[in-house]
This record gives C-alpha cells, sequence and structure tokens, in this order.
C-alpha cells in the first residue's frame, strides 16, 4: 500500500479539511491518485444520507441549502454541500460562488462546501459529484446536501445519486402549471414552495396539489408540499422533519439491502459507461478528431450510427 494514499485516506477519515480538498480537487481533475484515495475509503462509507435538491434558477436553492445546513448544525450533525455551478466559459470554473453565498459556515469544520462546475468532461458530472459523495461520506459527514444548478437531464442524473430529492418552486414565475411539467413530478420526494411570502402562492400550492394528487405514490409515499420563506428561515424545520420523515418511510418500505443493491447496480452502470466513454474517445480519438466526426455529422457527409461504428473502431471495442 502506497504510504502516502494511506495518510491522505486517514486525514480524510478524521475529518481534516485540507485532505478532503484536496481529494476533491483530485477527483475534478481527474488525477491518477483520484481513484486510488477513492479506493482507499470506500470502506468508510455507506453512512452518509444524501438528498438532492433541484429546481430552477432563482427559485432561492442555494439559500435554502443553507440555511437548512445550519439548522443540521444545531442540531449536532455534521453536513457536506456539493453546489453544482454552471461552467465560465472562459475558464471552466464555477461562477455562481455558492461557496461566497455561504461564508457564514466557513469557520464551522462541521460543514464542508464545494463548488463543482459543469465541465463535461468524459464520464458525467453524476459520476464525479458521486465520487465527491463518497469522499464526504468517508469524512464521516451525516448529511450530503447536493445542490444542481437548473433542472434537465443533467440534474435528473445527479439526483438519481440522492436518497432524497427535493424539488424547489417559487411563485410568479410565468405560467406556474407549465413550470411543473419538466420531469419535475417524476424524480420529486419532497417539494418546497420557497418564497411563499410572495403573490400568487396559495394558487400555486392548489395548482401543485392538484397535480400531486395524480402522481402514483412509490411504496406508499406521497410527495409533501413544504412552504419556506428561506431568507427568513420559515419553514427550514419543516422541510428537514419532511426528509426525516421520508428516510424513515423508505427504511421501513425497503430494507437497506435491496435499497443498496439498487443504488449500485446504477452506480455501476455509470462507471462502466464512463470507463467505455474513457477507452472509446479519451484513449483513442483527440478532441479535435472527435470534433472533425461530429462536423461530418453536422454536414449530413456522415450519418451519427456510422460515426459511432467508426469510433468503436479505432478503439478496438467492435
Amino acid at each position: 500500500m502506497n504510504t502516502s494514499i494511506d495518510q491522505w485516506a486517514k486525514e480524510i477519515r478524521a475529518g481534516d479539511v485540507r485532505a478532503i480538498s484536496r481529494a476533491v480537487t483530485a477527483i475534478e481533475n481527474r488525477a491518477s491518485d483520484a481513484e486510488q484515495i477513492l479506493r482507499e475509503v470506500f470502506s468508510w462509507t455507506g453512512r452518509a444520507y444524501r438528498v438532492g435538491i433541484t429546481g430552477a434558477p432563482g427559485t432561492g436553492k442555494s439559500t435554502l441549502v443553507d440555511r437548512l445546513a445550519a439548522h443540521y448544525r444545531t442540531e449536532g450533525k455534521t453536513v457536506g454541500i456539493i453546489a453544482v455551478d454552471p461552467s465560465s466559459p472562459f475558464t471552466g470554473g464555477a461562477i455562481l460562488g455558492d461557496r461566497i453565498r455561504m461564508q457564514g459556515h466557513a469557520t464551522d469544520s462541521g460543514i464542508f462546501i464545494r463548488s463543482m462546475a459543469t465541465r463535461g468532461y468524459l464520464g458525467g458530472l453524476a459520476q464525479a459529484t458521486g465520487d465527491v459523495s463518497l469522499v464526504l461520506d468517508a469524512a464521516g459527514k451525516q448529511l450530503i446536501l447536493i445542490e444542481t444548478v437548473g433542472v434537465g437531464q443533467g440534474e435528473i442524473e445527479i439526483v438519481r445519486l440522492a436518497d432524497c430529492t427535493v424539488v424547489v418552486l417559487m411563485p410568479g414565475m410565468g405560467d406556474d402549471v407549465q413550470s411543473l411539467k419538466a420531469g419535475l413530478m417524476e424524480i420529486g420526494d419532497i417539494f418546497v414552495l420557497n418564497k411563499a411570502d410572495r403573490e400568487g402562492a396559495d394558487r400555486f400550492e392548489r395548482q401543485l396539489r392538484a397535480i400531486l394528487e395524480l402522481v402514483p405514490e412509490r411504496d406508499g409515499w406521497k410527495p409533501p408540499v413544504v412552504r419556506t420563506i428561506a431568507t427568513e428561515s420559515k419553514g427550514v424545520a419543516d422541510l428537514a422533519r419532511a426528509v426525516s420523515a421520508f428516510r424513515e418511510h423508505f427504511e421501513k418500505a425497503q430494507p437497506r439491502p435491496s435499497r443498496e443493491l439498487a443504488y449500485w447496480k446504477q452506480w455501476l452502470l455509470r462507471l462502466l459507461e464512463a470507463r467505455l466513454m474513457e477507452r472509446a474517445v479519451g484513449a483513442h480519438l483527440s478532441e479535435s478528431q472527435f470534433e472533425e466526426i461530429a462536423a461530418a455529422v453536422a454536414a449530413r457527409q456522415k450519418d451519427p450510427y456510422q460515426a459511432v461504428k467508426e469510433i468503436l473502431a479505432r478503439a478496438g471495442l467492435l
């Protein structure tokens, strides 16, 4: 065993902030020692509870995450926050700055906050987020809050990593009913009506509850609606209770081994997909070559099916 990796893993387990930060950076940069450290800490994982928090930009997700983390700290629980930001088109770095908003927790060793940029590298953000959640789990964080940048396929992938998915909505965003149709009803375990002091909140809640009546229960669970005003910390304790109720419900409804089996089947498939992508594209095709093939498809000089066959052939997978 590499003694430096062994020592690094022990520091992560002890909750050392620098060691955790180094591991997260290694994962984001796909450094050679990232997999080594993940393999070393894996046996210490399996205790954290992951809460995915998603919703359209502007709904107040970051403030809600901030206040929810503060609430958990008053209960003596340790918290990890993974804030998925959009990438800067110039540097590839995160631009929303959730860590700036959450500076009130900077001196609290019981909270670890990291923003991750949607760089679009091979393997996808979901895999990187999942790997970071493993590090935070190994570091002893009891709750891991995963905040996503919006609502779309990428966010649906990320919330599959979560044990509980919270969808944040707010009144006054145009056609309220239309805003509830973008796959939200399928992924939400708890719905939060944030900025509930705004005009139209009561009407929005009625619409939301009416739609939820049409959604089939999952193992006897009907998604609740929690009203919050995150900027004033109102309703945050109610949200924490709803998360706890959801956790208790599914721990009774589904034995842990069966839930773990389903979770890790999905994880393994994602990891296989990432590795096959790396083998098919990363190791055998440069970015410029990939762009050439894509350009040929865009110009209708080549069909996409033949293009994929060509890529697989280069990788020796045909």
